[in-house]
């Protein structure tokens, strides 16, 4: 019986209240944990951007419940049959990577204090940018209002939510549970995960004060170069959805994971090649800065007998 209820691939059929909470939670894990345009790159940006493990996994946090309430709305309009527009008009996934993208560069601006197009270079200068104070740490609700607007993205996992598991509730009242139980299942992979990526940001071996700017670097940059790429992407794929929506099999039987397109493409381009690289790249710059003696430190020497 649990196994029919678990059928994480292609649910269908009745379930009971339990059994479509628990197939919904379970799907929210393989959600988080599977690489996803509408979570991973902004759990990461916020996440390295708190430069802790505990800051990053109440980033996580908020973003995940943000979208836990998203997906409790979407759920009970899915019980209504008011979410069909969702599910029946894909423009309206590429309208969302527009809305999202354009949050991801704002937020981009408002942590460097609007001097931020300069990081689209990978030559940027780090002193001009991590110098006084020209840095902003993210606030609780940039991560929140990133996840609810996230949220409205459709995938694999949404389509069951709003077609399968919603329309079976047996009222109203409990319409949005599936919603819940699936953002409650993708809110614990992504407090790991936001608990992980701060992590990884205080183990660069620096004191705080350059961690906070390594992490805010990274952040920025991952948020303005994903941004201008979700940006991109939405627009393309409301004039050429055919060429946007293009993807080959992988023959995996996991959602998120049985197809490389352009789920894939934006998750690997914004959160690996850019966020990685960048946190990579700009901590052994603020290392090599500090090991380099500044002109005033060499000037003194010099006139030392």
């Amino acid at each position: 019986m649990l196994v029919a209820v678990l059928n994480l691939w292609n649910p269908h059929g009745s379930f009971t209240v339990g059994g479509a909470v628990l197939l919904a939670f379970a799907l929210g894990m393989v959600h988080g944990i599977t690489p996803d345009e509408h979570t991973w790159p902004i759990t990461f940006s916020y996440s390295i951007g708190s430069g802790s493990s505990r800051k990053g996994l109440i980033a996580g946090l908020i973003f995940s419940l943000a979208f836990t309430l998203q997906r409790m709305i979407a759920s009970e309009l899915a019980y209504f049959s008011l979410a069909n527009f969702l599910v029946s008009r894909p423009w309206v996934n590429y309208l969302i990577y527009v809305v999202v993208g354009v949050a991801m560069a704002w937020a981009a601006k408002y942590l460097f204090r609007g001097n931020h197009w300069h990081l689209l270079s990978p030559s940027h200068h780090l002193d001009e940018i991590v110098q006084g104070d020209k840095l902003a740490d993210p606030k609780p609700w940039m991560p929140a209002l990133h996840g609810f607007i996230a949220g409205w993205g459709v995938g694999a996992f949404a389509l069951i939510i709003y077609t399968v598991l919603s329309p079976q509730m047996p009222s109203a009242a409990i319409g949005w549970l599936p919603g819940a139980a699936f953002g409650l299942g993708t809110t614990v992979v992504q407090m790991l995960a936001g608990a992980l990526f701060g992590y990884v940001a205080r183990r660069s071996h620096l004191d705080a004060g350059d961690i906070r700017k390594v992490s805010l670097v990274t952040a920025g940059r991952t948020l303005l170069i994903g941004g201008v790429a979700f940006t991109a992407a939405g627009l393309l794929g409301l004039v050429f959805p055919g060429v946007v929506g293009a993807s080959v099999g992988t023959g995996l039987h996991i959602h998120n994971l049985a197809r490389f397109g352009i789920t894939q493409v934006l998750v690997i381009g914004v959160v690996i090649v850019v966020g990685i690289g960048t946190l990579v790249s700009t901590t052994r710059a603020v290392i090599k800065v500090k090991k380099v003696p500044s002109g005033r430190d060499l000037e003194s020497d010099r006139q030392l007998p």
